[in-house]
Formats: structure tokens, C-alpha cells, sequence
């Protein structure tokens, strides 16, 4: 059994899908961090067969929309005092504003670069979001990277 160290005060992502780790992991840029961060996938889980989980010892911001468009079955935890003191329960968000950009060319956005790329939810099983503008259909997986 794998053993790593409790942390003090920081957030536990959790029930990540085996293998989209390395995304959060990345989006985050825990690479360049100078906080404890550990990265562990494949771990054995339950209810999921597999899961990768991210420990970061402090407490950092996190848009917690992109996070539940990469996966929205996370969960993150929130510590302090060694202690969970927070359970959030990510879901797909109903409305994202920039960080879905539509690709249409005949859109608004394209021409007019001081709009907001504004998606809303169109179908939760498919993961698909709709342009406030052109009804152009996106993915969930298809957000803007840092």
C-alpha cells in the first residue's frame, strides 16, 4: 500500500478519472509549485476500479469550472488542521464564459475580439455546450489551456 504523508492545511483533488490527472496536474502548473504536491495515478478505488488523486499542501485557487469540464465527478477536499473541513463536489458548469472559444468564423466573437465567449450547457451526457451567439456546439473537453 502506497503511503503519503497528511498535509496541514491544502486541498485533496480526488475520484479524478484514471489517466486525466495529468491535465489537472498540468492546468494547475503544479510542475513549477514550490508547495508538497503529490501525484498519484491509478490509485485502487471502489467505487471507480481505478482513480488518480493530486495532494497540494497549501491552499491554492482553483476555477472550479474548468475543473468540472475536465471532470465532473471530482471532488475536492478541502484541509485544515489535518482536517476535511470542506467536501466539493464538482459538476459540469451550466454557463462558462472564456474558456470555451467558439470556432465558428461567422460568429460575433471572431470579428469582434472584445466579446466574451459565453457557452451555455446543452446536453449533459454528451458533455456539449452551446454559443450564446451562434449556437456553435463545443465540447466540455475542448476548454482553453493556460
Amino acid at each position: 500500500m502506497l503511503n503519503i504523508d497528511e498535509i496541514k492545511n491544502g486541498l485533496v483533488i480526488d475520484h479524478i478519472k484514471a489517466g486525466q490527472g495529468i491535465k489537472i496536474f498540468n492546468w494547475l502548473g503544479l510542475d513549477k509549485t514550490p508547495h508538497n504536491v503529490a501525484f498519484v495515478v491509478n490509485a485502487n478505488s471502489k467505487r471507480m476500479g481505478r482513480k488518480d488523486i493530486i495532494k497540494i499542501d497549501n491552499t491554492i485557487t482553483i476555477n472550479f469550472d474548468i475543473l468540472g469540464l475536465i471532470d465532473p465527478n471530482i471532488t475536492v477536499n478541502v484541509i485544515e488542521e489535518e482536517q476535511i473541513t470542506r467536501k466539493i463536489k464538482l459538476k459540469l458548469p451550466d454557463r462558462v464564459e472564456n474558456i470555451l472559444i467558439c470556432k465558428n468564423p461567422r460568429c460575433i466573437t471572431s470579428t469582434e475580439k472584445y466579446i466574451p465567449h459565453i457557452f451555455y450547457l446543452e446536453n449533459p451526457e454528451l458533455r456539449t455546450y452551446r454559443c450564446e451567439y451562434c449556437d456553435e456546439i463545443r465540447s466540455a473537453g475542448d476548454f482553453v489551456h493556460n
